[in-house]
């Protein structure tokens, strides 16, 4: 009798998934910061925005 400890297959022999990556909060952190400051300048100048639309209709 053999007493070998037969494993599960979980993806049916296929490749194992890759492990998952550790959360790196630090790189998600600048990037949020990065993507705020973006927005802040849209807004910031939107009005420049709203005068080439304005001129785009009047030439059209």
């Amino acid at each position: 009798m053999d007493k070998r400890i037969i494993k599960p297959i979980k993806n049916r022999g296929g490749k194992c998934p890759p492990p998952k990556k550790k959360f790196n909060f630090k790189c998600c952190k600048d990037n949020t910061i990065q993507s705020l400051h973006e927005v802040e300048y849209f807004l910031n100048h939107f009005h420049r925005f709203i005068k080439y639309v304005k001129l785009y209709k009047i030439l059209k």
